[in-house]
């Protein structure tokens, strides 16, 4: 069977790799707790320890029990699309005009949705390296090409105006970044990132942000959403990381308003529409006890952060950027072994610590740096340390 020539232009996703072969690790005796193993401790994938709150799940359930689970509008519920826009009053200081709005089937959706309104072959994106290695892929898929720039500490692993003019092409259509990031967990300074875009306007190009987590930011210097920077700033973000919502699958992406309608085409005939149910549960996560609960969950991802970072530079996994949001570590290994994927192996292997190597997340410092997750628990967070010490010492 002939196979579209676009797969070949995508990379596995290394992350998920890696991750199967911890299973396998788990699975082996010497994780076996009742023949004196040590289980898992998975520290590799992004995904918060906390589920989606009460009010969540009862919203949820209270949807299921009166029979709303029919289509709704491709862009989503009005009144969830409202409730977005209020947030971003209440929380950012920004205003948003709930038409601008469009609710997704995660924010892997309206990642497609956007570069396949914008990008197509021959068009270049600049992107970060390191970066998120699925939002490449979707301007690959699109037909377009995510072009590289190696991002280094001095820049927080993120790109700057002077690297964008310095990288920009007649075939550049925009730039593609994210703040905070995954996987260093860096975010771009208001004035970098107002820097950034007024370079990119200059050129006629598109400046999408994804800012998935942005509601986990623990420096104010940092917490601030593009969005305020002009109409034409494309945004995208999600339900899954502030809100505990990952497999619920909903995002949303704010939109230029002459995006809206290419945007709701696509979407009409690729998702029809996002999960009704799951729409339905995420108008509570606006609610007052909610609220507080996300950000009693943040201070302690902030805790978290506070311990892990330390203990890494301890022992020798130099952290060159505190992360000032997400629940990412991009740790240098170097010191240790020319490889961070042998690293990582030998640690799921000795120390049965899963973590993630550099090589999803672009080819500049891939052997280099691997990404720990800290959205596991203290006690895990605890013990995985003191397994790496176990072993590095």
């Amino acid at each position: 069977m002939r196979v579209a020539s676009r797969v070949a232009r995508i990379d596995p996703f290394y992350v998920m790799e890696c991750a199967k072969a911890a299973d396998r690790i788990a699975a082996s005796p010497a994780c076996d707790p009742a023949r004196g193993g040590e289980p898992m401790i998975y520290l590799n994938i992004g995904e918060p320890d906390f589920t989606a709150p009460p009010g969540v799940q009862r919203a949820a359930e209270a949807c299921l029990a009166a029979g709303r689970t029919q289509y709704t509008p491709a862009l989503g519920l009005p009144a969830l699309r409202e409730r977005i826009a209020g947030w971003y009053r209440t929380r950012w200081g920004v205003d948003v005009d709930p038409a601008r709005i469009a609710v997704t089937a995660g924010a892997s959706a309206a990642l497609q949705l956007v570069c396949l309104a914008l990008f197509e072959a021959g068009d270049e994106v600049l992107m970060p390296d390191p970066s998120y290695p699925c939002n490449r892929h979707f301007v690959a898929a699109a037909g377009g090409t995510a072009r590289l720039v190696p991002a280094v500490p001095a820049a927080r692993f993120q790109l700057d105006a002077g690297s964008v003019a310095a990288h920009w092409t007649p075939a550049t259509r925009g730039v593609l970044l994210a703040s905070p990031s995954n996987p260093t967990g860096t975010s771009i300074a208001p004035a970098e990132m107002a820097a950034i875009a007024e370079t990119v306007r200059e050129r006629g190009g598109v400046t999408i942000v994804d800012e998935i987590y942005l509601g986990l930011g623990y420096d104010e210097a940092f917490g601030h959403t593009a969005l305020a920077l002009g109409e034409d700033i494309v945004s995208i973000n999600s339900f899954s990381k502030y809100f505990s919502m990952t497999g619920w699958r909903v995002g949303w992406v704010v939109l230029p308003t002459a995006l809206v309608g290419a945007v709701e085409k696509l979407a009409q005939n690729l998702f029809i529409c996002p999960s009704t149910v799951a729409q339905h549960a995420a108008l509570a996560c606006f609610e007052p006890e909610a609220i507080d609960e996300y950000e009693r969950r943040r201070e302690e991802f902030r805790r978290r952060r506070d311990f892990i970072v330390p203990e890494l530079q301890k022992l020798g996994l130099a952290v060159p950027v505190v992360p000032d949001g997400a629940f990412y570590a991009w740790a240098d290994c170097s010191r240790y072994s020319p490889s961070s994927w042998d690293f990582c192996m030998q640690m799921m292997e000795r120390a049965h610590v899963a973590m993630t190597p550099g090589r999803d997340f672009g080819p500049a410092a891939a052997e280099r740096y691997l990404r720990l997750s800290f959205a596991n628990s203290m006690a895990q967070l605890e013990a995985a340390i003191a397994r790496l010490a176990r072993e590095l010492r």
